[in-house]
């Protein structure tokens, strides 16, 4: 029993040993291949490649879904999952190497085969150049993966082993994992700094930009336009708190004097490339704008209001030669793409109507944000993000709807989606407790580029009530509204909903957000003390 039981032990222990062998190669594999991807590109990476891919390859239904449970942090959660996933196959590959060591060094290399061929079907991959820090990390992995189980002669097997020949093997194989820990510790720290260092001059280039003066300022906000309720969504939406839904696992980070535009396509009969600089020397226009994403749930958080700086977006296509659709002119689709591959397609006919649709530089006074598109991004107001907002844009085609499906389109969103009216109650917040007594509701409301008439509110099933709406800014922007209520105790249902600028009323019927914007009206639930 005696014998059987430290045998036991030593399998066990060797187990255990091949799982960290397994770890400890896997974190060898990642960071030679983020080192390797810091030196050649940064989007080269293997956890960026794989789950950019995992994004491409995912139903909309699952994205909407991540982006409602996980908000803006659902790349976060992406890039752990891909993370956890991989030590537990990493822990499997050990396990796999201490009985067949030659396939499970194989099991690492194929791994690094599936971040290659993750890395080539991506819509911006550089071809081979983006296969090769997965596949080095991949070598690199599978060698010290044969090394380490290698060196696990002194566990496991024959008791036989002379003390001082198992002391010595069990030194050699600490040594061997102590080594490549600390090196992979390295080469990550190593790969960061080189892919920070693009991520450097971007910012440098950005903290260099002197952005000009309009040419059309913003008209000033009417008295009234913002209203001073504790709770309620400020008119202008600082740029920190300014949603964020995209695809990129990472922020591009782009020089701007190196950034170039390409107009070109279907009836431009004068193509354009231009610099950043050719559009600071255009006459720049100011706008307040209010952006709404299609992912955004009634009432939900993804919408906001912000001071954009740009060039109008017609102007430029009509020194290409552009006319719209309504004119006779030959396309129909202006399709925008980022330098990460996303490509997103907006109507013509909107982008030239007369709504100042721009190519903004500015967010809020200063030049935009990484995050957010440095340098330079579509605003077009009235369409969802999704079919007007590109961010990091480097290329403009026109083309036709019929000849060409953006990434969106692909994944059976809408072609067309002009936003929904809509409104939201920002206080009270739901299960909130206020005392008896008058209760400020308030909130906002919008329907861009067709404004916002009317605000109501029922608490209960009572009468609807016309709420004090702020004075319109522009139709462009969402508007405020509050309502004081005289609360009595106990628990209440508020509602509200809208009438746009058509004298159309925001529906009570309840819609997804796929194919082409959420629809409902918001309610909170609370209970008056």
């Amino acid at each position: 029993m005696t014998g059987v039981r430290i045998l036991s032990t030593r399998q066990l222990t060797r187990s255990a040993l091949g799982a960290l062998s397994g770890l400890l190669a896997a974190g060898a594999a990642l960071a030679a291949a983020e080192l390797a991807a810091g030196a050649l590109r940064p989007q080269a990476g293997p956890v960026v490649v794989v789950g950019g891919a995992a994004i491409d390859r995912t139903p909309a239904a699952v994205k909407d879904w991540a982006i409602r449970a996980f908000g803006t942090n659902d790349k976060l959660v992406l890039q752990l999952g891909i993370l956890v996933v991989l030590g537990l196959l990493a822990v499997g590959l050990g396990q796999l190497a201490l009985r067949h060591r030659r396939t499970g060094a194989a099991g690492v290399l194929a791994f690094g085969v599936v971040g290659a061929t993750a890395a080539l079907s991506r819509p911006d991959s550089a071809g081979v150049l983006d296969a090769l820090p997965s596949l080095a990390g991949a070598l690199v992995g599978a060698a010290l993966l044969w090394i380490l189980v290698g060196r696990l002669t002194w566990v496991g097997g024959p008791v036989a082993e002379s003390e001082s020949a198992s002391v010595r093997d069990r030194r050699r194989f600490l040594l061997a994992a102590a080594s490549a820990a600390a090196s992979s510790a390295t080469a990550g720290a190593l790969g960061r700094a080189l892919a920070s260092s693009a991520g450097d001059q971007a910012v440098a280039s950005r903290a260099a930009v002197r952005l000009p003066l309009p040419g059309s300022p913003a008209r000033p906000l009417p008295r009234g336009a913002a209203l001073r309720v504790p709770g309620i969504s400020p008119f202008v939406t600082p740029t920190a708190d300014f949603y964020r839904v995209d695809t990129a696992l990472v922020v591009p980070a782009i020089d701007a004097t190196r950034w170039r535009l390409r107009v070109h396509g279907r009836g431009v009969t004068r193509p354009l490339d231009l610099g950043f600089q050719d559009l600071l020397r255009r006459e720049l226009v100011e706008r307040d704008i209010t952006l709404t994403c299609v992912s955004n749930e009634v009432g939900g958080p993804y919408a906001g209001n912000a001071r954009w700086l740009g060039v109008r977006l017609a102007d430029l296509l009509r020194e290409a030669g552009v006319r719209p659709p309504s004119q006779d002119g030959p396309a129909d689709q202006l399709v925008s793409r980022s330098v990460d591959g996303m490509t997103i397609g907006t109507p013509v006919e909107e982008v030239m109507d007369g709504r100042d649709a721009l190519l903004a530089v500015g967010m809020n006074g200063e030049p935009l944000p990484l995050e957010h598109g440095f340098p330079v991004r579509m605003v077009v107001p009235g369409l969802y993000g999704y079919v007007s907002a590109c961010k990091w844009i480097e290329d403009l085609e026109l083309t036709t709807f019929d000849a060409y499906d953006p990434y969106w389109v692909k994944r059976k969103w809408a072609r067309r989606a002009p936003i929904k009216t809509q409104s939201r109650i920002d206080t009270p917040k739901p299960f909130a407790r206020p005392a008896a007594g008058t209760v400020v509701v308030a909130g906002v409301a919008w329907a861009q580029h067709r404004g916002i008439e009317r605000v109501e509110m029922r608490v209960d099933d009572g009468p609807w009530r016309d709420a004090d709406l702020a004075s319109q800014a522009t139709t462009d922007t969402w508007r405020q509204w509050s309502l004081s209520w005289e609360a009595a105790p106990g628990p209440h249902t508020l509602t509200t909903r809208a009438t746009d600028g058509t004298g159309a009323v925001q529906t009570a019927l309840r819609a997804r957000t796929i194919p082409d914007g959420a629809t409902g009206r918001h309610s909170v639930v609370i209970t008056v003390d």
